[in-house]
């Protein structure tokens, strides 16, 4: 039943998509049908993937005063909680918004891992196709004449890994000053736990990307790149709309 819907919901529909951008692409370029269809996913999760970011700062704004209830209600793990629950309802902060998005696209992904390998051993595309798409017959996993997108790439796995090095580096926090006050301590504990993830991820995705057929790293790639931009984007905005006497939050000191 499960895989029946998975089929019907997400594979179908992208192995569609996908036949029928190459079907209409200049030269059918596996490339640029995959970075149209890395577009179109992110433009439908825009709205999630903003939420995920607007909870993931509120949590870290948030970070010192958890750390202040845990001082407080020491071992009171009940009272902690409804302590933590208050006051994620005060400040209007999910909690489980930042992981929505991932749950989200986790499926995406793996749909598209069976769109690209199907799709690019061009096996069983009449059967997958709806009426209104023109079946090609073979798709030329080929991509600016040189790059087999049916196969593993190092240089796509790297360029995947160095791209979540700089989208990790957009949410990276600061190490706080003294003058930020008695929060300071709890946010560079924050930032040490940031940098390390800065250098922890990056690796992770170069070493399943290189197992992965460069048609889903050039996804992931091209993905985290908009990711990082969406971050850049939305923090820029964030910043100019705060007032300047409220920025000594998230490590930054303000001179007045």
């Amino acid at each position: 039943m499960f895989s029946q819907l998975f089929h019907v919901v997400l594979y179908q529909p992208l192995f569609n998509i996908f036949v029928g951008l190459y079907n209409i692409v200049p030269g059918h370029d596996v490339g640029v049908v995959i970075l149209i269809i890395t577009i179109l996913i992110r433009l439908l999760v825009y709205p999630l993937t903003a939420s995920s970011i607007k909870s993931q700062k509120s949590l870290q704004e948030l970070q010192p005063k958890l750390e202040e209830l845990k001082k407080q209600y020491g071992q009171d793990k009940q009272k902690l909680a409804q302590a933590t629950m208050e006051l994620y309802k005060n400040n209007k902060v999910n909690p489980f918004a930042s992981c929505l998005p991932l749950l989200i696209q986790l499926p995406v992904l793996i749909a598209l891992y069976w769109v690209l390998r199907d799709g690019l051993a061009s096996t069983n595309l009449g059967q997958s196709l709806y009426t209104f798409i023109a079946n090609p017959g073979q798709i030329n996993s080929l991509s600016l004449g040189f790059i087999d997108m049916a196969k593993p790439s190092v240089v796509l796995a790297v360029l995947a890994g160095a791209a979540q090095f700089l989208q990790a580096k957009t949410m990276m926090r600061k190490p706080a000053p003294t003058e930020a006050g008695a929060g300071a301590k709890d946010e560079n504990m924050m930032a040490m736990m940031n940098k390390q993830m800065l250098y922890m991820m990056p690796i992770m995705t170069v070493v399943i990307g290189i197992s992965l057929p460069a048609g889903l790293t050039l996804y992931w790639f091209l993905s985290t790149i908009l990711m990082a931009a969406q971050q850049v984007f939305m923090n820029k905005k964030s910043k100019d709309s705060k007032p300047n006497n409220d920025r000594a939050i998230s490590g930054e000191v303000v001179n007045k």
